[in-house]
């Protein structure tokens, strides 16, 4: 590692006379040199096309043009917002504009996304086309100078997922992306030697901050994947001989799902590190690759984070660092600890869960743009997470969901990561979601939605066999689908799935009030039962309401 380059720049041009492998695409090899050499070649003609301190959009996937403009940009001293390809017309534009993108990297294959759309003074730059190589020719001799870059400049304007509202575009700095990777870098012990596989979206941070960031502050190489396949991942750790990879959502469950092989130990993988695997999905997958899956908590903002550490109880995701406290969002009092039964069962949900909350110094920079977002973020003088944490007597936290992720069943707050983890263990689950849907009379029902193999008789006795599922957790309805609906980073498409709820067109089993059995869901049940009762009133959940963020 180089300690003392404060710059993502530094770091960049430090590879500059390195000829060992340094990235790897498809059937395509470039050295550390030849990576710094081409990152150097796109800022000087990015100094030519806008202004310091601009920003640039980058449309791509996962190709090596992404990291060289990541590269690029940190040498120029200008910010990349990376655009999510999902995005659709006025949304996309929107993304697009709010960053105030001078100029749009993308590729022959993206443009027609971008048909139609009203884009003023932002000029395109397919990387795949004749024009794109003649305007980088004059420039194939250029050296990287970090010299214009300072730790303040800001780099990354990468969007957050909201439950309401526009994605908010996050600051992060070269100081906080080099300081990331550094510390990175340091915690998992990455070496020179070690191979970074990308499969996880560029434009997420997750990518960027915890795969490609500690890679360079190593000077390890990185091999990337166009986009995230569970059938080509074990051939392309073998093929580049990966170390490490990181992951977020449902990512480990589609990798789990894949048919066994009896050399699925064949490689040289020694870690995973992301978010949202699960107990049961982490185990299961050191089982059969042989790799240990490292779940760390970090709020996409970089206000607030939780390692894990040896001797985390089962559940936990670390131990709660200094400032970091779970409060009432109300009373901003901090909730009592957390107790659990001998099952394991947390029987103080509804005083113990609350949003956990920094209130010590943190890297928090801001949002593009977006200052009504930044001061709900900034309230009292603290970082807010919007995540629902609940702490235990030796400061151990457990992550109960997200804001909206609250349930409020017969009067009892309940956790849905919580109950998740439990119906993990379903054996015919390949992937679990669970959400609140509206009560017929007040408050929530539990509905789960299971992706896989579902029999009622089965998961019925398996409810009951769990010793740490209360008497409230039992899903109400169970919606059984082929694959989980996800976003483009994996994660579950949670606000879709609450706003269908049981009116949905895939098939969904229900426990009706007072009995253990699951039944088939029929239209003369949506319309008796569970239709909405006249007047009735949805209960506010005790300040727990889902915040615009």
């Amino acid at each position: 590692m180089e300690p003392n380059r404060h710059t993502v720049a530094e770091l960049v041009a430090g590879r500059w006379d390195d000829h060992r492998p340094g990235l790897w695409f498809e059937g395509q090899a470039l050295t550390h040199h030849e990576v710094a050499r081409g990152a150097a070649a796109r800022a000087a003609l990015l100094a030519d096309l806008a202004p310091p301190r601009s920003h640039i959009g980058v449309l791509l996937d996962n190709t090596p043009e992404y990291p060289l403009w990541l590269s690029a940009a940190a040498l120029a001293g200008t910010a990349v917002a990376g655009i999510n390809p999902t995005r659709r017309g006025p949304e996309l534009a929107r993304d697009i504009l709010h960053t105030e993108c001078r100029i749009l990297i993308t590729e022959r294959a993206r443009l027609p996304l971008l048909d139609g759309l009203e884009l003023p003074g932002v000029r395109l730059l397919p990387t795949d086309s004749a024009e794109y190589d003649a305007l980088l020719a004059p420039y194939a001799d250029a050296r990287p100078d970090p010299c214009l870059a300072t730790p303040h400049d800001r780099l990354l304007l990468y969007f957050t997922s909201g439950s309401t509202g526009a994605p908010k575009a996050a600051i992060c700095t070269q100081g906080r992306l080099a300081a990331a990777g550094r510390s990175l870098a340091g915690q998992f012990g990455v070496r020179p030697d070690d191979v970074h596989y990308i499969c996880m979206p560029m434009f997420h941070g997750n990518a960027v901050i915890a795969d490609w960031a500690p890679a360079l502050a190593a000077g390890a190489a990185v091999a990337l994947r166009r986009r995230f396949s569970a059938s080509g991942f074990l051939a392309d750790v073998r093929r580049y001989r990966a170390t490490y990879f990181t992951y977020v959502g449902r990512a480990i469950q589609y990798l789990l799902a894949t048919e066994p092989r009896p050399d699925d130990r064949d490689h040289a993988l020694r870690l995973g590190f992301g978010t949202e695997a699960g107990a049961v999905d982490a185990a299961a997958f050191e089982r059969r690759f042989g790799v240990r899956l490292v779940e760390g908590y970090g709020s996409s903002e970089g206000g607030a984070a939780v390692q894990w550490s040896p001797g985390t109880p089962p559940g936990a995701v670390g131990r709660a660092g200094p400032g970091l406290v779970v409060l009432d969002p109300q009373t901003c009092a901090e909730c009592p600890p957390a107790l659990f039964d001998a099952g394991g069962r947390l029987v103080n949900g509804d005083e113990a869960i609350g949003e956990l909350v920094n209130r010590g110094p943190n890297p928090f920079e801001g949002y593009w743009r977006n200052p009504e977002a930044e001061a709900e973020r900034r309230r009292e003088g603290w970082y807010w997470t919007g995540d629902l944490f609940c702490r235990d007597a030796d400061g151990y936290l457990y992550f109960a969901g997200r804001g909206d992720d609250r349930l409020r069943v017969d009067g009892e707050n309940l956790s849905a990561a919580m109950i998740e983890n439990i119906l993990a263990r379903y054996e015919g689950a390949d992937a679990v979601a669970v959400y609140a849907v509206p009560d017929p009379v007040t408050g929530d029902q539990v509905m789960a939605t299971v992706a896989g193999e579902f029999d009622p008789a089965g998961f019925a006795g398996f409810l009951l066999a769990q010793p740490d599922l209360g008497t409230k957790m039992a899903p109400r309805f169970v919606r059984v689908v082929e694959r989980m609906p996800v976003t483009a980073t994996n994660k579950i498409h949670r606000a879709g799935l609450r706003k269908e709820g049981f009116r949905c067109s895939d098939p969904v089993w229900w426990r009706p009030p007072g009995e253990q059995r699951y039944r088939r869901l029929t239209p003369e049940d949506v319309e008796g039962p569970l239709a909405p009762t006249a007047g009735a009133s949805r209960v506010r959940r005790q300040g727990l309401e889902p915040r615009t963020r």
